[in-house]
């Protein structure tokens, strides 16, 4: 998935969270066509490609295909994973990392068979008998047409068009998954609440006189000493903005690659470490990475360093998760001003109201203390 515009310029492992990379390894068109499951079209959605997509009366077969996060949004919407016959590899390993597993664990079951790499295969696809595949439209790879071989009902969703607005794009998300499975209600509610986070946050902050934002960076990707930064139109950039920071990279396009004299330049105040690298902010801390010198940073010296939680899904794509994100990062970002936000009871009501679950303890320690195995 290309979580927006931005991340066409990655490489290597950010290709892969981009997504969605690489050739469509696929049947002939006689092939795909002779195999194509067919159904009776009750009714029609314009999805976020234009495509106005005929459906199926009856979807009980549900495939996703290079989008990553979107399995987490589904399964919050649906409240079950028991639809979903089909994610890629790296959902599942995203899965089998995070809260998802645990609160929905029919996931692990789900079969990753026919997307691996990012090369979808449309026989495999076709032997898991989906109602229906949701795709990314933003990703080059993901042809509508190959699905309109194969006789499957094909939802686009965007990650681009609501450009950096984590928010916006979990909303829209949530918009079109109401219509596709006639649930607008649920999707209501979904979008209420995380507009009303947003508004929330983005009021405190302007309604604050005089207020300090710190230099902050985010830590995209960062393995074999290779070191990937959020720039302006970045997921990065609304999430530094919009919880009291200014981003230190807000003069970079996209997810471009930096060095350390690059980072010495702008010592940051705060430093923010993803699920899309191992690292850890005792890497930075006891300053042992090898060819890297962290101590004289400013974040550093002040013990600032954190990492993104992660919940059903990594904390910075959007996500089922996305709200909480906002509240986690004004808190690091602003603590004195939204000292009186408890964040593990934010994240113990939001998962009671949304998903169900009474998370324990332990669970807790889970969202806000990741594994370095959660970047696979």
């Amino acid at each position: 998935m290309k979580p927006d515009k931005n991340h066409c310029a990655l490489s290597r492992k950010r290709t892969g969270f981009i997504l969605f990379a690489s050739a469509v390894a696929i049947l002939t068109a006689v092939i795909a066509a002779s195999a194509a499951p067919s159904f009776a079209a009750a009714r029609t959605v314009v999805d976020h490609a234009g495509n106005t997509v005929s459906l199926p009366d009856k979807i009980d077969r549900i495939a996703i295909a290079s989008i990553w996060p979107l399995p987490s949004v589904y399964c919050l919407f649906e409240g079950s994973a028991e639809k979903l016959v089909g994610i890629g590899e790296t959902s599942m390993s995203a899965a089998r990392n995070s809260m998802l597993a645990v609160v929905m664990p029919s996931i692990v079951n789900v079969s990753t068979g026919f997307l691996r790499n990012g090369n979808l295969n449309i026989e495999e696809l076709l032997k898991l008998k989906p109602d229906i595949v949701f795709y990314n439209a933003d990703n080059p790879v993901d042809n509508k047409d190959t699905f309109d071989k194969a006789g499957i009902p094909a939802v686009a969703f965007s990650t681009t068009h609501k450009g950096s607005d984590t928010i916006a794009t979990l909303e829209s998300w949530a918009s079109l998954l109401g219509e596709v499975l006639r649930q607008e209600d649920r999707a209501a509610g979904i979008v209420s609440y995380g507009r009303a986070v947003h508004n929330e946050i983005t009021s405190a902050i302007a309604k604050a006189p005089g207020i300090k934002r710190p230099r902050a960076l985010i830590l995209f990707e960062y393995d074999d000493n290779v070191i990937v930064t959020a720039g302006s139109d970045a997921f990065g950039q609304y999430w530094l903005e919009s919880t009291g920071a200014i981003n230190v990279a807000r003069d970079l396009k996209d997810y471009p690659e930096i060095n350390m004299e690059q980072i010495y330049k702008w010592d940051p105040e705060i430093i923010f470490i993803t699920n899309f690298s191992p690292r850890l902010p005792e890497d930075l801390l006891n300053n042992t990475i090898e060819g890297h010198d962290w101590k004289n940073v400013t974040a550093v010296k002040n013990k600032q360093v954190f990492k993104f939680p992660l919940g059903m899904y990594r904390w910075y794509p959007p996500a089922s998760d996305t709200p909480l994100v906002l509240k986690w990062l004004a808190t690091k970002n602003q603590p004195e001003l939204f000292r009186n936000t408890d964040m593990e009871k934010e994240v113990k009501d939001y998962y009671e109201r949304f998903y169900g679950v009474n998370l324990s303890k332990d669970n807790l320690y889970r969202i806000f203390h990741p594994s370095r195995d959660a970047a696979r």
